[in-house]
């Protein structure tokens, strides 16, 4: 009798899939001397590329704002390439929607504050993020069940 073959886990390639910045009120903007009210949007998705391979992008959008103005918003979506194998499928879930934007969380943070830097405004550190809590509120929310009102 065959042992069972052991996990694999492997990082094929980690890329920036998009990066876009805006700067609606360049060049008043770098005028303004009052600290922006900064908000961080993330998401992430995962899709099979072959049998055993899988395709995550990290999405974190940051957008800071002066009142109504908005000074600047850039959004990266860091993506990889992983290989997932052996792994019993209700586990493969939870591997592309914590394992992998742990290991993609730092670099959409370095991409995220150069580009800001770049765009001549002092970076922006993204704080860590706990991608189990999430994925756990995601599955309990998933599991709700939802109201239907009766005519």
């Amino acid at each position: 009798m065959s042992e069972p073959a052991q996990p694999v886990f492997s990082i094929e390639k980690i890329y920036v899939k998009d990066l876009s910045l805006e700067i609606p009120g360049a060049p008043q903007i770098f005028l303004e001397r009052e600290p922006p009210q900064v908000e961080v949007g993330l998401h992430s998705e995962a899709g099979g590329l072959d049998d055993g391979v899988f395709e995550v992008a990290l999405t974190v959008t940051v957008t800071a704002r002066l009142g109504e103005k908005t000074m600047f918003l850039v959004e990266a979506a860091q993506a990889g390439i992983f290989q997932i194998r052996n792994v019993p499928a209700d586990e493969i879930e939870a591997v592309l929607a914590i394992a992998c934007p742990n290991i993609l969380f730092p670099y959409v943070r370095e991409t995220i504050s150069d580009t800001i830097n770049r765009a001549g405004f002092p970076p922006v550190i993204l704080a860590p993020v706990n991608f189990e809590t999430i994925y756990q509120q995601r599955q309990q929310h998933a599991q709700q069940p939802t109201e239907v009102p009766i005519q």
